[in-house]
């Protein structure tokens, strides 16, 4: 076993070593552009593009004429978002998004209010689910689009999305969800869920980072969208740019592998996943499982741990495990969670929230291990001793009666 346990999966996973070796030959054998199709190395890496398109197609069930390549899901979510709501020729709209949202969808929606249009955020339940009603009663005469992720990048909890592509339809509007972290974990027919745009990325896979896509429903009536980036025109026009031929190839073997390896790895992931719980909760009392407790990510485990101050034991684990207190992209912030504040969770425990993403790769000796670290640091620090130590941070506060009121709270939704 070697240190440090990485269990950070929900931010990045590592390459899968048959991801790296699909893309090698890209850098250096077959290094033409796409784009050159009147000479051979620009015909085999236009052919190794077609192919990855027709392996990432066929792990969310499109065409491959709907998978449109981009640099990530956050710019598979910007040209979503900001890309349908451009085409209204600077006619005032109305979108719909939950509170819960990843920034990258977020922050397109404040982008959109700046220019204007109107922007509902739905409030979530304890578990983070939207209301199907509340949903229904957003909707107004000029409402285009709803974005609503599918797998939520930190408590896990997974949305009923083709009962909420159903609502959207019958409104008349578009559907866009964030699939980052569902992609490649979950078996996906976006045909049956009714997805109109979806965003997802490699590296949320064990694929490359830098590259991702946007799938983009064909048919009646016909999806138009204002191109974010301007230049050679490429992939339909809607993402200009020298196709990135490694990561998009990289890109295409990570979806082959987890189509195959999916099932397998989920009932692997879950097993891990609640051994690593049942070992903390049955050593620490009173610890607050976040997010749905059945309809989550297999390999997601969101914790808050009373007493226990999370950035310390960020701290004290640096060299020792990779786990995160909160959304990778906004750890260099001191801000709360969002999305814990979206669920209710109290500041005092959004504080003593720990996220821990089991991924692939991961061993029951490692999930043992980080069981028994945890364990033993939070027994430390709620040691009233300990609490004397000025190097230790704990709040002063009654946790009993935090927790108390949260679940007479949570009882009563």
């Amino acid at each position: 076993m070697k240190l440090p346990i990485y269990l950070d999966c929900h931010a990045t996973t590592p390459c899968d070593p048959a991801v790296v070796e699909a893309m090698l030959p890209y850098f250096t054998t077959f290094f033409g552009n796409p784009s050159s199709r009147h000479h051979l190395p620009g015909h085999q890496a236009e052919e190794a593009v077609e192919i990855a398109r027709a392996q990432v197609a066929a792990l969310i069930g499109a065409m491959p004429k709907e998978i449109i390549f981009t640099s990530g899901a956050t710019e598979s979510n910007n040209l979503a978002i900001r890309g349908l709501i451009e085409t209204a020729n600077k006619k005032p709209c109305h979108v719909i998004t939950a509170a819960t949202e990843h920034h990258a969808v977020l922050e397109p929606m404040r982008h959109l209010e700046r220019l204007g249009h109107r922007v509902t955020v739905l409030p979530v339940d304890k578990h983070g689910l939207v209301d199907l009603n509340r949903l229904r009663e957003a909707f107004r005469p000029e409402t285009v689009l709803v974005s609503i992720m599918m797998a939520n990048n930190e408590i896990g909890t997974i949305a009923p999305v083709a009962e909420i592509a159903n609502v959207v339809h019958e409104h008349g509007a578009l559907f866009h969800s964030d699939l980052a972290q569902a992609a490649g974990k979950i078996s996906i027919d976006i045909k049956k869920l009714g997805v109109d745009l979806a965003s997802f990325a490699a590296h949320k896979m064990y694929g490359p980072k830098g590259i991702g896509a946007l799938y983009v429903r064909s048919g009646l009536p016909t999806i138009r969208l204002v191109a974010q980036m301007s230049g050679g025109g490429q992939e339909r026009r809607w993402r200009s740019g020298t196709h990135n031929v490694p990561g998009i190839v990289g890109f295409g073997k990570a979806a082959e592998l987890s189509q195959k390896v999916m099932k397998e790895e989920a009932k692997c992931l879950e097993g891990l996943r609640n051994l690593l719980f049942d070992s903390i909760k049955n050593a620490l009392p009173r610890v607050v499982l976040n997010g749905h407790p059945t309809h989550r990510l297999m390999g997601n485990l969101n914790i808050s741990i009373p007493f226990v101050d999370s950035e310390t034991i960020l701290a004290t684990f640096r060299k020792e495990m990779a786990i995160s207190s909160g959304a990778a992209c906004t750890s260099t912030t001191n801000e709360p969670s969002h999305v814990l504040r979206a669920i209710g969770l109290p500041t005092d425990l959004i504080r003593c929230s720990l996220r821990l993403g089991i991924g692939r790769f991961n061993t029951e000796e490692e999930i043992l291990y980080v069981a028994q670290r945890l364990i033993e640091e939070a027994q430390r620090l709620r040691n009233p001793t300990s609490a004397k130590n000025k190097q230790v941070s704990i709040h002063e506060i009654n946790y009993p009666e935090v927790l108390d009121d949260y679940r007479i709270s949570q009882s009563r939704e």
